[in-house]
């Protein structure tokens, strides 16, 4: 009889026990892992939905401010980004004796704009926010959860009507830029024959720039088919190189290729495969440098807004250039003038060459992590490891900057010029943002 009570107690217990269990609190989430998976988030969307790349960096941009203006009351001291910026008013500021979470009003805030902004696939967003938002009301009381999600709706707000009057949705609806026939003048490029992209994308109201041409670039070289010239001779370097390409540079090229939608041809088969922006790259660089240096959640919210304003800005005055000059492609060039039947390693993107966007946008976004975290910071690169398996080690921010410049001429689409000329910019765009909303 005994052992039978015995028995009928040790199941009691473990009935009680599953069912406190069942009724535990989930783990709480982890402040700065909530801000990095938001910025993933966002990116699978990006990707899936393919977007441009000037584009992808306008949705980074706005959801990343937002996330940092919410969150930046949780470290005392922490001012405001985008008061300091162009076009935004007096950002909304917690109401004093209420309790509130900030990551979670940092959440809000991020999701809000990017559906806002607008990404298309938000139903693959959904499931995610529902899980995160799941856990803050398990965790907190009723009261810090309303009031949390409250404030992130207000911060959302204000950075949102900033975005109406950007210039966006002005710059919807222009007709085709189908680019010149005129020698030396871009023209769509094979095998596609695309419009040229976001071609009134200097339209845009920038967020440091005063203007969109402000470091406006020395006029190219002049289109010259003498054998000798410096634009014949600039053209014949880049075919040289891509006749003896070695092994490294051609993975070096295809790395950084970050090409949203590769066009890919087999015979009568096209496929598209959809692959991160060059932006999207760089804020997964962002997101693993935060990781190795620990930095705390505003450190980080702080990094991706100001990581996004480096490349927001980028392609607003790379963007400029690019539509001025109208340059034509190498490709188009070699083919006309060299050899016939030359093929670019990488496929063409659908705008004109001058200078390198990749190069302009990369040195941007190094600039500005280098302020942040330091000049010779090593870290290993995996942010496009899912789409295409590769993984690079790099010395320093400049350092991969430099490569994914370099990695155009390689890969058959830019002169060594143009890629030097946007690294260049990107270094003034960078700079500018530092000295605006980093200063000592």
């Amino acid at each position: 009889m005994k052992h039978y009570l015995k028995s009928y107690a040790q199941v009691a217990f473990l009935l009680l026990l599953f069912a406190s269990c069942s009724h535990m609190k989930p783990a709480k989430l982890v402040d700065v892992d909530v801000l990095r998976n938001n910025e993933d988030q966002l990116t699978q969307v990006i990707i899936y939905d393919v977007f441009t790349p000037p584009v992808a960096s306008r949705i980074y941009v706005y959801s990343s401010i937002a996330s940092y203006e919410a969150i930046r009351f949780s470290k005392e001291g922490s001012v405001s980004i985008a008061e300091k910026l162009y076009g935004f008013g007096t950002m909304p500021t917690p109401e004093k004796g209420k309790n509130y979470n900030f990551t979670l009003a940092a959440t809000k805030a991020f999701f809000k704009v990017a559906r806002n902004v607008k990404v298309f696939s938000v139903d693959s967003l959904t499931k995610y926010e529902a899980s995160v938002y799941s856990n803050y009301k398990e965790n907190l009381d009723e009261t810090t959860y309303a009031n949390s999600v409250a404030f992130g709706d207000s911060v959302a707000s204000v950075v949102l009507a900033r975005a109406k009057t950007d210039g966006y949705a002005k710059s919807r609806g222009k007709q085709k830029y189908l680019g010149s026939n005129e020698p030396g003048k871009w023209r769509p490029t094979p095998p596609d024959y695309m419009d040229g992209v976001e071609w009134c994308w200097n339209t845009m109201k920038p967020l440091v720039l005063d203007s969109a041409s402000q470091f406006i670039p020395n006029r190219p070289p002049v289109y010259d088919t003498k054998p000798g010239s410096v634009y014949y001779n600039m053209m014949k370097e880049v075919y040289i190189i891509n006749k003896n390409l070695t092994d490294e540079q051609k993975l070096i090229a295809k790395y950084w290729d970050d090409n949203p939608f590769v066009l890919e041809h087999s015979g009568h088969m096209m496929f598209g495969n959809k692959k991160i922006t060059p932006g999207g790259h760089w804020m997964g660089i962002a997101a693993q440098i935060i990781e190795q240096k620990k930095a705390d959640p505003v450190k980080a919210a702080q990094t991706f807004a100001l990581t996004s304003i480096a490349l927001f800005d980028g392609f607003i005055s790379c963007w400029d250039e690019k539509y001025r000059s109208s340059y034509v492609r190498p490709g188009t060039a070699i083919n006309e003038l060299v050899d016939k039947n030359w093929a670019t390693l990488l496929q063409t993107p659908p705008f004109p060459e001058y200078p390198s966007g990749h190069s302009t946008i990369t040195a941007s976004a190094a600039t500005v992590l280098t302020k942040l975290y330091g000049d010779n910071i090593a870290f290993e690169d995996s942010s496009d490891f899912q789409y295409i398996g590769l993984k690079r080690k790099f010395n320093s921010f400049h350092q991969a900057a430099a490569e994914c410049s370099m990695s155009r001429v390689y890969g058959g689409i830019h002169y060594v010029l143009s890629v030097n000329t946007g690294a260049d910019m990107g270094k003034q765009v960078g700079n500018l943002v530092v000295s605006k909303l980093l200063k000592e």
